[in-house]
């Protein structure tokens, strides 16, 4: 009996131009670098839906969106990465999806070793592992040859704080499994990515570190080696980045600014 290989990853530009026409989902897309991204995304050309747990939050996100050009290729469904059935319905919105950017995290399970429970562990993993690998379930029905799923982790795994090591056990498992689903998923031609970020400007940040002007995280920045902290736009631009190139799989890349160098 003879085994056909399947066919080759399919050619297409690498530059983010080449994202136009295509449909991606962004899940904890409702805020900071996952609202940047579908800006981006959108201004390419791509339909961009957008999704989180908090409903006002999403039609807000939405709305901001919908205020240019195309407002049809902009869409919005309410889930919890970790729920999927939840996700799956926000797949079912569209006729196709071609990518998928998992941004939804936070700081769930921080907190001193003696202070951490089985119960705010396992909302970390949920949140973060459970999220990430229930997401790419559901990817793995709907993608293309071509598609790519991208995660996100943070430099805490290079640099870990005090207090922090239950964020830490969960964004690390996260960084696993570019490699790990970049394996699996090579004979259907799908690729998967994570990016390990820094701190950038953005309402997680802010809230996390009790930053509640400009000037305090303008301030707040000055001790990183550029001098600041990235915006979102610069976030998100390296998502669309690994997004559009289609020869990039099984990838941590960091991306904070030289902050994981002091």
């Amino acid at each position: 009996m003879t085994v056909t290989a399947p066919a080759p990853a399919p050619v297409r530009s690498p530059l983010p131009d080449g994202l136009a026409g295509s449909t991606v989902v962004i899940l904890g897309g409702t805020s900071g670098l996952g609202l940047a991204a579908g800006r981006l995304l959108h201004g390419l050309g791509a339909r961009v839906v957008l999704s989180g747990r908090d409903k006002d939050r999403l039609d807000g996100a939405v709305a901001s969106l919908q205020g240019g050009e195309r407002p049809e290729d902009v869409l919005g469904g309410t889930a919890d990465a970790a729920d999927e059935d939840a996700v799956r319905a926000v797949f079912d919105l569209v006729d196709r999806v071609d990518h998928v950017l998992v941004t939804a995290g936070g700081f769930t399970g921080a907190g001193p070793l003696g202070g951490l429970t089985s119960a705010s562990v396992a909302a970390a993993y949920d949140t973060r592992v459970w999220g990430a690998l229930a997401t790419a379930r559901v990817a793995a029905e709907r993608l293309p040859a071509g598609g790519s799923i991208t995660l996100t982790s943070g430099i805490l795994t290079l640099r870990p704080v005090s207090g922090t090591s239950g964020v830490v056990a969960a964004v690390g498992a996260v960084e696993t499994l570019a490699p790990a689903l970049a394996v699996e998923f090579a004979p259907r031609r799908l690729r998967v990515n994570t990016i390990r970020y820094g701190s950038f400007d953005t309402p997680l940040l802010r809230g996390a570190r009790g930053l509640d002007s400009d000037e305090a995280v303008r301030v707040a920045g000055e001790g990183t080696p550029l001098g600041r902290f990235g915006t979102a736009e610069e976030a998100a631009a390296a998502a669309v980045f690994l997004i559009a190139n289609p020869y990039i799989t099984g990838q941590v890349i960091t991306v904070d600014g030289g902050q994981s160098l002091v």
